[in-house]
């Protein structure tokens, strides 16, 4: 009986009760509550992820394109490559390799 008189005392303070309020309010009901600031942090996470991606995509882009530019033997090989050209006194095949 002891120990419950000072936790009741406690429950009954209206500064414990609003200061409760307060905290569930802008845990679950405000605006910016907590899962709105981890899903956002989870999004710029990705966001930061897919531009170092990108970053690469564009570096290497540009190293190949450089390369067009400077040598022809790289035109031929893209061209190869990319758009599977062939001269005409050559056969082309084409193996797909299961993924």
């Amino acid at each position: 009986m002891k120990f419950i008189n000072p936790v009741l005392n406690v429950l009954k303070n209206k500064y414990f009760i609003a200061g409760v309020g307060f905290l569930v309010w802008m845990c679950f009901f405000d605006p910016k509550d907590w899962g709105l600031i981890s899903a956002r942090n989870k999004k710029l996470k990705e966001l930061k992820e897919s531009e170092q991606h990108l970053t690469l995509m564009i570096k290497d882009t540009r190293k190949e394109l450089s390369l067009l530019k400077t040598d022809a033997a790289s035109i031929e090989k893209y061209a190869r490559e990319k758009f599977y050209m062939k001269k005409d006194n050559e056969d082309l095949f084409i193996v797909k390799t299961p993924q």
